[in-house]
């Protein structure tokens, strides 16, 4: 157990922070670019070295894959994020709809649903005559509890904007140390070296240690860049490729 604590635990402190609402956390966006946005350059790189193509052609095609893969990446983002808010909007139409229209049978649904928590005599009947009374509340707790759906609700746009930022940020990791740190050695400690920092960075929030994020966000890409290195290599022996 931690010695310190995260947040404060007085009463003006708690309500200082109940009131603000739960934040939307755009974590896993910069940790799904991040990662995707190394390894692909990454494996760009290892491809065309093993192809013993021209820096050229790297040029090209690593910046052509910073630019569209990753808003490719971002444009995908958007559109499933916009999907899950749509998704929720869809429900609470649904329930508000039932509720209208059945609502003894909704209120039903919310007494089994609190009694399956433990909820029980007068101390259900009250929170059911609680949570009934508001309709907005007892549709958004139906969208939560039948349906499973968070009711924090993330911006399609920063989710978009998170992901692009992250991919090319840590994309540009490969070319730049590759194309003026000294070739593919300096390449791979560096893009080696970002995989472990965004893994290690990842650990904040998980319950696995720093080290073992690390090492295993670390094995993944290397194992992409290897992949990558290999088919480049294979492809330039099969047809007989040269340096342009």
């Amino acid at each position: 157990m931690p010695h310190i604590l995260e947040h404060s635990h007085t009463p003006q402190a708690i309500h200082d922070r109940l009131a603000q609402g739960p934040r939307s956390s755009y974590l896993r966006d910069w940790i799904y670019g991040g990662i995707d946005g190394a390894v692909t350059t990454f494996a760009i790189v290892a491809g065309v070295v093993g192809a013993d193509l021209s820096a050229t052609v790297l040029l090209i095609l690593g910046f052509a894959n910073l630019l569209a893969d990753g808003f490719a990446m971002a444009a995908g983002n958007y559109i499933g994020t916009k999907a899950e808010r749509d998704d929720y909007a869809r429900v609470l139409g649904i329930e508000h709809r039932h509720i209208a229209l059945v609502p003894d049978g909704e209120r039903e649904e919310i007494r089994q649903i609190f009694e399956a928590k433990g909820f029980s005599g007068d101390d259900l009947d009250r929170v059911v005559a609680v949570i009934t009374s508001d309709r907005a509340l007892w549709a958004k707790t139906m969208a939560t509890e039948e349906y499973g759906l968070s009711p924090t609700l993330r911006s399609p746009l920063m989710a978009a904007l998170n992901t692009f930022a992250a991919f090319i940020l840590c994309g540009c990791v490969p070319l730049v140390s590759y194309l003026f740190a000294g070739g593919l050695i300096a390449c791979v400690v560096a893009t080696g070296s970002t995989f472990f920092g965004v893994g290690a960075i990842k650990s904040r929030w998980s319950p696995a240690g720093w080290l073992r994020s690390g090492l295993e966000t670390f094995l993944i890409g290397m194992a992409a860049a290897a992949l990558a290195f290999a088919v480049g290599f294979g492809l330039r022996a099969f047809f007989g490729l040269s340096a342009a």
